[in-house]
């Protein structure tokens, strides 16, 4: 599902039916991805380095794209990448291995190492890897993240004051929210456990044994010349742009890390081959438990499944970068995808799905090619209505130019490809729709599979007719530009920008959308079911109301 907050790459069509058989031979596998590279590559646009392994035998290793647009630079494999949020089990693994070596424990309070730390007695360091401290993460402070905040270069102890004031999100191991804050924490404990700059500490216990030579702290940068460092991009409107700047210091243990799809797999053979920690630390890894196990939430890992079978994983998205990384246990598989831009073009996979999509292949449960079935108009208007999960949400099924689409509340529209008679492929993603019939023919339900993964969701259709299509009205320049403006709200900055005649909502670091408007203080998204109100209707607005998924979240003019 597509939100104002979270937006997924529009993958290669494909559809998710369950297949099973022997894992392709390696010279299979290699010609599959480079021709899945190749089709999801653009030669004059950021690009992406993929390196696939069963094992130490790497089945493909390849590149493709531009490494700098500016220098015409083609992409190689040997390149260097940001890798943003993988980061952090490298930083969980070096917290673990100083557990096993008895100088701290998962259990101590963050007082014992951070004894000026805020109702530090109350967390521990386990709370810290597993997202459940409750502490307020700093990417999510508009005072940080706005403005030049992000660029300023801080120590530690500098980084952690801009955020330990802040007020928590929950009391210490009452629930889960994802935090950048308790991986910069993680990174101050290393320091303090051991006098050593979190990532030196990484160098001398993982990177330099390993092999490693691509790996370092990313605020290194700043200061020295990274041999093979490719160039980030972010995409503005239809055209591509250098990534907004930000001080290396800043992603700290939570996402500075540099490294080559090389490095990785030496990682994942050596992390997962059980050489780095003790069985009792990779299996807590590895777990997620408590308040983390619904998120499937370890310690820098997360538990999940492509085409069901289980794997671990951990992606990463920062200023210029999109990054994943993935293990499949049973059969050794490693996947990593490294993008230099951090956010794509219509029409390609992101990083987490191309990584799926040749997951799967390499498991020998690929996605089939989406096959489209002849079926006319009138066979899809049996499939329209309104299927109600719950008091709050839907999915609202309706033929829209001549296709059927579906729309979950709060979401994006997406078309639908019908490849049997009652099942449905979403156009964007490895998502599919199964409808069920009941004794008189007609349809009563749908199964919505997510990712083609499970046993999928069962949602009754009821009797609501459809909502009514929103119309839009043109507004003049003057009316945009009084609802322009920057709007806070716990931490999250939503400007408001008008670029001609079009105003566009762009929500933290997220592309900005196109705003339609109703009236003068209405406006509304088609990208995804959602809608901006401005009050007051005179003069400059003081807020604008987000309303979405059911919920209604105000922000406040920032002055």
């Amino acid at each position: 599902m597509r939100s104002i907050t979270a937006l997924l790459m529009a993958p290669l069509l494909v559809f998710a039916l369950p297949a099973a058989s022997a894992p392709p031979p390696s010279a299979d596998v290699a010609r599959f991805a480079e021709a899945a590279l190749t089709e999801n590559c653009a030669l004059d646009a950021p690009g992406m380095a993929v390196l696939i392994a069963r094992g130490d035998e790497v089945l493909f290793r390849g590149a493709c794209g531009r490494a700098s647009l500016e220098l015409e630079l083609p992409l190689s494999a040997d390149h260097v990448f940001r890798l943003a949020s993988v980061t952090k089990q490298f930083a969980a693994a070096g917290l673990l291995r100083l557990v096993d070596e008895g100088r701290l424990s998962l259990d101590d309070p963050l007082s014992k190492w951070l004894p000026d730390y805020p109702n530090a007695e109350a967390i521990t360091l386990a709370m810290l890897l597993n997202h459940t401290s409750g502490i307020r993460s700093y990417t999510d402070m508009p005072e940080i993240m706005s403005g030049t905040g992000i660029m300023q270069d801080l120590s530690t102890v500098q980084l952690v004051d801009s955020f330990k004031s802040a007020d928590p999100d929950f009391a210490p191991g009452e629930g889960w929210h994802y935090n950048n804050s308790g991986y910069v924490l993680v990174g101050a404990v290393i320091e303090a456990a051991t006098g050593m700059r979190w990532d030196a500490y990484l160098r001398q216990a993982f990177f330099e044994p390993l092999g490693m030579v691509q790996t370092r702290g990313g605020h290194d940068a700043a200061t020295a010349v990274i041999p093979g460092l490719v160039s980030g991009y972010r995409r503005v409107g239809e055209q591509w742009a250098p990534m907004r700047y930000l001080s290396m210091s800043q992603p700290h243990a939570a996402g500075a890390l540099l490294s080559s799809v090389d490095d990785l797999l030496k990682w994942n053979r050596a992390l997962h081959g059980g050489s780095l920690l003790s069985p009792e630390s990779y299996r807590a890894m590895i777990t997620p438990a408590g308040p983390a196990a619904d998120s499937q939430y370890g310690y820098g890992i997360v538990a999940a499944s492509v085409r069901d079978e289980p794997v671990l994983q951990h992606g990463g998205g920062i200023f210029g970068f999109s990054t994943y990384l993935l293990y499949v246990p049973e059969q050794q598989i490693t996947t990593a995808v490294l993008f230099n831009a951090d956010g794509g073009r219509p029409g390609m996979l992101g990083s987490g799905r191309f990584a799926s999509y040749l997951t799967a292949y390499a498991l020998g449960k690929p996605y089939p090619p989406k096959t489209p079935i002849e079926m006319e108009e009138s066979a899809l208007r049996e499939f329209e209505g309104v299927y109600r999960i719950d008091e709050t949400s839907a999915r609202v099924l309706r033929i829209s130019e001549g296709r059927l689409t579906s729309q979950r509340t709060g979401g994006q529209p997406f078309a639908l490809i019908p490849v049997d008679t009652d099942t449905f492929a979403l156009e964007d993603g490895f998502s599919r729709i199964v409808f069920e019939r009941g004794g008189d023919g007609t349809v009563e339900a749908m199964r919505f599979y997510p990712e083609g993964e499970g046993p999928g969701e069962r949602v009754l259709r009821s009797e609501e007719s459809p909502p009514a299509q929103r119309e839009a009205m043109q507004l003049p320049r003057a009316a945009l530009e009084r609802v322009a403006g920057e709007y806070a709200r716990e931490g999250m900055v939503l400007r408001i920008l008008v670029e001609g005649e079009t105003a566009r909502a762009q929500l933290g670091a997220q592309p900005a959308f196109e705003l339609f408007a109703e009236s003068p203080t209405r406006f509304f998204l088609k990208v995804v079911d959602a809608s901006l109100e401005f009050l007051p209707a005179d003069g400059q607005p003081k807020t604008v109301t987000l309303r979405q998924g059911g919920a209604e979240l105000v922000y406040t003019r920032m002055e």
